[in-house]
C-alpha cells in the first residue's frame, strides 16, 4: 500500500494522466475511499515533502482572528490554504534577519562589506537560486525594489511607440496594478489608453481566457501593438497561461512579450530563457514566503544585453538608471560616467535591502533543498484532489437538490493550465462563507466579486489540510442551507 502511494507522486510516470485518475487508483490500491480520511492520512506518509512543513512556522487556530474556539482545537493547526496571497514564514527567517541585526549592532557600517550576507551585495546571494525558479541565466535576473515598480522600469525600456505601433495588450481582468501601469505608461509616452490599449476577454459566459482568442488578437492586432504584457497566472481564476505560444505568436508579429509572475514564481514550471520571453517581474511574497512586502524581482533576457545588442551593432536599451545600476568594480570609484552592470543587474537604482533579503535566502534555500520537480509532482495531486472533493461536494448538492451547496470551479479542470490555487464560487455570499470558514480556522481569501480563493501550497501544506478544508465547507454550506432555505 505505501509503495503504490510513493510510485503514484511521480509526475514522470504518469506523463498526460489526469490527477483524479491517479487518485483513484491509489484509493483502489489501498481499498481506503477517496472522501474517507484515511486516504489524506495515507498520501502524507507517503509525501517526499512531508518534512517540509516543519520549515515553516505554521499558524495554530488560538493565534488566528476570527476564528471561533468553540469550534475548534485552540492548539491545533489552522487550515492555511492562503498561499497564493501571502505565503508562510520560513523559521530560518527569524535567525536570518537577526543576524544582520545584530551585525548591524556590533559593527555598524562595516556590515555593508563584512559577514556571511555582506549589506552591499546581499541581492546576489538570492540571484542564481531566484533565476533556477524563472528558468534563466544569472545574468538575466536583478532582484531588486518591489513587483510594479520593476513593471514600470522594464515598460519605460521596452515599450517604444511610434506612429505604426503604439498599443499594448493584455488581459481585461488583470490584476488592477497592471492596469494602472500600463495605462500610466502610455500615457507618459503622449499616447491615450482608451485608443491604445488591447483588450483581451473571456467569452460571454465564461470566466477563462481561451488562448486561440488570445492568439487570435495578437494575430488581428499584432502591426499596431508595441508590446504584451500578461499574467503568468492570472490572480482571480488562477489559469495559468501558455506564456511559450504566447511569446512566439507575438514575436512572430513583431511584439515585446512580458509577463507579470506574481502568481507564477514558486508555482508553475518557468523557462523564461528557452522561451525567449522579453522581461518579465515578480513578487516574492505569495509562492517564494519571503514576508509581507518582500522584495520583487525582474527578468530581462539576454539578447537585449549591451553586450550583446553591441556584436549585433544594434543601439542599447535606453533605461532609467541609478547609483546601483552600476557595475560594482567601479561604483565607489564616484565617477559621473556611465558604467552599467552588465545584463539585469543594470536596472537596480538603489542599495538592496538586507532586511529583506534575508527571509527570502530563508525561503530559497527551501527551494534549493529539493527538486523542483517533486514540488510541481506533489501540486499536481493535492490541487487535483481538492478539485475532486470540491466536485464531490457540489454532485452531492445536486442529487439531493440542495441549490444553495452548489458551487462551481472557475479554474481550469486541465491541469497544465493551472498551479495551486483554485478559484470557486458559490451561490451564496462568498463574505459569509469566508467569514464563516475563517471561524473553523480555514484561512484563505475572497476576491470581488464573488470568489472564494484557495491554494494548497505543496511545500507547507497536506492532503490532511485539503480534506479538513472540505470538511469545514461541508459544515459551512449545511449551516447555509438552513438560513437561505429553512
Amino acid at each position: 500500500m505505501e509503495a503504490s502511494g510513493t510510485d503514484e507522486l511521480s509526475v514522470e510516470s504518469r506523463d498526460g494522466q489526469c490527477p483524479e485518475r491517479v487518485l483513484g487508483r491509489i484509493s483502489d490500491s489501498a481499498g481506503v475511499k477517496l472522501t474517507d480520511l484515511a486516504f489524506a492520512q495515507l498520501m502524507d506518509k507517503n509525501d517526499p515533502l512531508r518534512e517540509t512543513r516543519s520549515k515553516f512556522a505554521y499558524p495554530k487556530n488560538i493565534t488566528l482572528p476570527g476564528v471561533d474556539l468553540t469550534m475548534v482545537l485552540p492548539d491545533d493547526d489552522a487550515i492555511y490554504l492562503c498561499g497564493n496571497s501571502l505565503g508562510l514564514m520560513p523559521r530560518n527567517a527569524r535567525y536570518y534577519v537577526n543576524r544582520e541585526l545584530d551585525k548591524w549592532s556590533e559593527v555598524g557600517v562595516f556590515g555593508h562589506f563584512i559577514g556571511e550576507l555582506p549589506w552591499a551585495k546581499c541581492d546576489d546571494y538570492v540571484v542564481e537560486a531566484s533565476a533556477r525558479l524563472v528558468g534563466a541565466h544569472p545574468d538575466e535576473v536583478a532582484v531588486m525594489s518591489s513587483l510594479t515598480v520593476n513593471l514600470h522600469l522594464l515598460l519605460a525600456s521596452m515599450y517604444r511607440p511610434d506612429r505604426k505601433r503604439y498599443k499594448i495588450m493584455m488581459e481585461s481582468k488583470a490584476f488592477p496594478s497592471d492596469h494602472y501601469v500600463v495605462a500610466s505608461q502610455i500615457k507618459f509616452h503622449g499616447y491615450d489608453p482608451d485608443t491604445s490599449i488591447v483588450h483581451v476577454a473571456p467569452r460571454e459566459g465564461q470566466a477563462v481566457l481561451l488562448m486561440e482568442d488570445i492568439l487570435e488578437c495578437i494575430e488581428k492586432h499584432g502591426e499596431e501593438i508595441a508590446l504584451i504584457l500578461f499574467s503568468g497566472v492570472q490572480y482571480y481564476t488562477g489559469q495559468l497561461f501558455d506564456m511559450k505560444r504566447i511569446t512566439e505568436t507575438g514575436h512572430a508579429k513583431g511584439c515585446i512579450v512580458g509577463f507579470d509572475l506574481a502568481h507564477a514564481v514558486g508555482n508553475v514550471a518557468l523557462k523564461l530563457h528557452d522561451w525567449n520571453v522579453d522581461f518579465a517581474a515578480w513578487c516574492t511574497y505569495k509562492y517564494l514566503n519571503s514576508g509581507a512586502g518582500g522584495i520583487g524581482g525582474l527578468f530581462f533576457h539576454q539578447r537585449w544585453h549591451d553586450g550583446h545588442r553591441k556584436e549585433l551593432q544594434m543601439d542599447p536599451v535606453c533605461r532609467f538608471e541609478g547609483w546601483w545600476g552600476h557595475s560594482f568594480e567601479k561604483r565607489f570609484t564616484m565617477g559621473n560616467k556611465r558604467d552599467l552592470a552588465p545584463g539585469a543587474g543594470g536596472f537596480k537604482l538603489s542599495n538592496p535591502p538586507p532586511l529583506l533579503v534575508a527571509p527570502l535566502l530563508a525561503s530559497l534555500e527551501i527551494f534549493d533543498s529539493l527538486k523542483f520537480q517533486t514540488l510541481l509532482d506533489k501540486q499536481l495531486l493535492l490541487t487535483g484532489y481538492l478539485e475532486f472533493l470540491l466536485k464531490t461536494l457540489s454532485k452531492q448538492a445536486e442529487v439531493e437538490n440542495r441549490p444553495i451547496s452548489v458551487l462551481e470551479i472557475l479554474t481550469p479542470s486541465d491541469s497544465s493550465q493551472r498551479g495551486c490555487q483554485l478559484s470557486i464560487t458559490l451561490r451564496i455570499p462568498v463574505a459569509e462563507v469566508h467569514a464563516a470558514l475563517m471561524k473553523q480556522g480555514v484561512v484563505c481569501d475572497e476576491r470581488k466579486p464573488r470568489v472564494i480563493r484557495v491554494a494548497p501550497a505543496p511545500l507547507y501544506n497536506s492532503f490532511t489540510d485539503v480534506f479538513r478544508f472540505y470538511q469545514a465547507l461541508k459544515v459551512v454550506l449545511e449551516s447555509f442551507e438552513t438560513v437561505y432555505v429553512g
